[in-house]
């Protein structure tokens, strides 16, 4: 007879030579589970909610007794009638906003690996940034103000109510970190973060792209019919650019500069063309 224990009440732990043929085959649905829901989260958390509350918005503009085009849409408008007030809550609203970008980078870190870098939003390659940048600005700025005159003249665009550019010293200031608050979230959350995902889900890039498409312009839809067509097609410019690319920086420049462009700039035109860009009153 043999001196070894036949007990079997403390058998080893199995390892994964020893998982059941089932237990593997569930664990790629698994991961598919966790992403869908990590996609939704983050959605929830920022841009997906804005276009939730944008599309209850257009229903309701759209189903207003006042016509579309005579309806205003206000940006960066003050938070209180204070200056120290407007200025804390400005700020305060600008910062908290980033924090769902900066829960992507989380999510898309690994081990040697920043989720910086692996969107490429970084200085690596500065000179060849700023060149795609500015050709991107170039491609949809000139192209989207024209659009968006277009929406106004044809009455399917509410007008855009700007800040004034002389309330406070630090108007312009916060008017900048703001259109690089808009940059960071929209590109970082919509083109960074959901085309890696949807990667990794299996979803192929024409699919990705016209979905992020769509989602750009829906929460555009609080300006009216004209934004969300001019967003979505740079969702698509964008999107496309970002396949080819691999790089996210080329369009934060860009996206930077035209929103900077859009908060100090149009003020200065409503000045100079008040009968087409302000609203009717």
């Amino acid at each position: 007879m043999s001196g070894q224990s036949s007990d079997p009440a403390d058998p080893p732990a199995p390892s994964s030579q020893t998982r059941s043929p089932s237990a593997v085959a569930d664990a790629p649905a698994l991961s598919r589970v966790r992403l869908k829901w990590e996609i939704a989260i983050v959605l929830g958390l920022s841009l997906g909610a804005s276009a939730v509350y944008s599309i209850v918005s257009i229903i309701s503009r759209l189903t207003s007794e006042v016509a579309l085009s005579d309806q205003s849409a206000t940006i960066n408008g003050s938070q209180s009638t204070r200056e120290w007030l407007d200025f804390t809550y400005q700020f305060l609203g600008i910062v908290f906003t980033l924090f769902p970008v900066a829960l992507v980078l989380y999510l898309l870190w690994r081990p040697g690996q920043s989720g910086f870098r692996r969107l490429g939003v970084d200085f690596a390659e500065p000179r060849r940034d700023l060149l795609r940048g500015g050709a991107l600005l170039l491609l949809i700025g000139i192209p989207g103000l024209g659009l968006y005159l277009a929406g106004r003249a044809l009455g399917y665009t509410v007008a855009v109510v700007p800040s004034p550019l002389d309330t406070f010293w630090w108007t312009i200031p916060i008017l900048v970190f703001s259109a690089i608050r808009s940059a960071l979230s929209e590109e970082l959350i919509v083109v960074g973060y959901l085309f890696t995902r949807l990667r990794e889900l299996g979803w192929n890039a024409w699919t990705i792209i016209v979905s992020a498409a769509l989602l750009r312009g829906s929460y555009h839809l609080y300006q009216g019919i004209g934004p969300f067509v001019g967003n979505a097609l740079m969702g698509v410019v964008f999107g496309w650019c970002y396949l080819r690319w691999g790089r996210v920086m080329p369009l934060v420049i860009a996206h930077w500069v035209l929103d900077i462009v859009s908060f100090v700039g149009y003020p200065l035109a409503l000045l100079w063309w008040p009968a087409l860009l302000a609203p009717t009153t």
